[in-house]
């Protein structure tokens, strides 16, 4: 830390690191260490344009048009306009959370000193981000592949008086947030704009704000599955640390672990420890290998989506130690876009898992409690439409799981021929979480609900602080009244990150 900003060191981003930037405003400081590198990739670039060298996006135009060579009293030129004509994006403007995490992946990029960029145009990056001056970015407008040009040009914009800017929750056009605080627009230099412009910080973005609401919510379901085990008079046998071991899944043994240090103490389980119930369904039983299954595949996702957060993905290279000037294609978002399918995939799995447990528990034949979770059934419908709502969501996810990376669509005129379609891929994400987390509060309510119809049997004292945070936004049902402002209270407390951080303790995915 250097006071109150905390010291980035190029290429040294964590996957803790990043979580603590996407819950919350950290201002940062760029290491000292960091400029030498920058300085010698700039110099190098006006080397270039000294020797009238022909270098793709320095002395060249773009994509289809690299062959076209740009006069020196026009490199400069050429830059404003790449950023200017690329600003195309469409859509709702993606969420602070989003744009800080793409600032920050986007300075550790710059500042590797392998883009040709000056340090001046870093730390003006750098002042956007610790003044919380977020450029507005749309939502819409990438394939993923020659970076997420579309994105990445509105947020380059505001360095040139364009486009708007939001802070704290209001938007305002860049120009007057500049001259407010006495600052003058950037003038790029030669690939200036091309460096801001290409890279993957926006689809990785997205891709990590999916992976860390999925573990929020991962968190809550570990939760309400294990509310559910003891609502339903389920066992606690199949989460024996033996079993476990014979498999070897870390992530199925540590959701075991979890699960059994939730359910200790339970005075609802030591009540059938003698019944004569041989096994429970799978939606109880299997939790550690459905469970393991997902918390192991975001794991995989954590790590790649770590290095990406590392990587230098414009295009072309500056190796200064050369002085040679390389055009590659780090930019082509292949990696985080199965990242972001995984994910998917995963994350869906969690509500499909839930969604079960609810129909289970509101079974009474399979729950032994009353039918609908509700005194009077008949009179009374409980949560029979609840329950529905959980089956919606859990079957809309199933078409927001389709692989977007298998997808792809030539642009450029061809010479941009295969891409990724990493950015949406990885923005549906939300949608799903949002879905996934409606899911996991209503089986928190049916869960708590049953664990209160056993009344005056308890459970565990970890559940009873569940209960506690449940029964502060959702009261016991007796009787039917509106039930979607109680969904949407407990919705939110499972996105919120509560059961990460006081019920399991890890308020971040361990990645290693």
């Amino acid at each position: 830390m250097n006071g109150d900003h905390e010291m980035l060191k190029a290429g040294g981003l964590t996957l803790d690191r990043l979580c603590a930037h996407w819950r919350r405003h950290r201002p940062i400081s760029l290491d000292p260490s960091c400029y030498q590198a920058i300085n010698a990739a700039a110099d190098c670039v006006a080397q270039v344009v000294a020797e009238e060298r022909t270098v793709y996006g320095i002395t060249t135009g773009f994509g289809s048009l690299a062959r076209q060579t740009i006069a020196g009293d026009q490199v400069t030129e050429l830059q404003s306009r790449l950023v200017l004509s690329h600003c195309t994006g469409v859509g709702t403007p993606l969420d602070d959370r989003v744009v800080r995490l793409i600032l920050i992946m986007k300075i550790n990029a710059l500042a590797r000193g392998h883009s040709g960029i000056r340090a001046e145009v870093i730390d003006r990056l750098i002042l956007l981000l610790n003044e919380e001056l977020y450029p507005v970015i749309p939502g819409k407008g990438s394939v993923g592949a020659s970076g997420d040009l579309a994105p990445l040009a509105h947020l380059s914009a505001v360095l040139l008086g364009e486009g708007a800017i939001r802070h704290d929750g209001q938007i305002r056009p860049t120009a007057e947030v500049l001259a407010e605080r006495e600052l003058q627009p950037v003038e790029l230099a030669a690939k200036e704009g091309l460096a801001l412009l290409n890279g993957t910080q926006v689809s990785t973005a997205l891709a990590l704000h999916g992976l860390f609401q999925a573990w929020d919510i991962f968190s809550a379901a570990i939760t309400a599955g294990a509310l559910s085990v003891d609502a339903a008079l389920g066992s606690d046998t199949p989460f024996d640390p033996r079993i476990q071991d014979l498999r070897g899944h870390r992530g199925q043994a540590q959701v075991a672990a979890w699960l059994r240090g939730l359910l200790d103490g339970s005075a609802i389980r030591q009540s059938h420890l003698d019944c004569d119930r041989v096994q429970d369904p799978y939606s109880l039983r299997c939790q550690p290998q459905v469970m393991g299954a997902v918390i192991d595949s975001f794991r995989t996702a954590a790590a790649t989506l770590t290095i990406e957060a590392n990587a230098v993905s414009d295009n072309p290279l500056v190796f200064p130690d050369t002085g040679e000037v390389l055009s590659g294609g780090n930019f082509h978002a292949e990696p985080v876009a199965f990242t972001a399918d995984a994910i998917a995939i995963a994350l869906s799995e969690i509500g499909s898992l839930s969604e079960r447990r609810v129909a289970l528990l509101v079974d009474a034949h399979m729950s032994t409690l009353p039918a609908f979770l509700v005194a009077e059934p008949g009179l009374n419908s409980g949560f029979m439409i609840a329950h529905v709502t959980a089956a919606a969501l859990a079957s809309e996810n199933k078409i927001l799981c389709h692989p977007a990376s298998i997808d792809s669509l030539p642009t450029s005129a061809n010479q941009e021929d295969h891409v990724s379609m990493a950015a949406h891929g990885a923005r549906r994400l939300s949608d799903i979480a949002e879905n996934v987390a409606h899911i996991v509060a209503i089986e928190l309510m049916a869960a708590a609900q049953g664990v209160d119809l056993r009344r005056p049997l308890e459970t565990s004292p970890k559940l009873a602080g569940a209960m506690a945070a449940i029964r502060a936004r959702a009261a016991f049902l007796a009787d039917d009244r509106l039930l979607a402002p109680d969904i949407e209270a407990l919705a939110a407390l499972v996105s919120s990150g509560w059961f990460a951080t006081d019920l399991l303790e890890q308020p971040c995915l361990a990645a290693d």
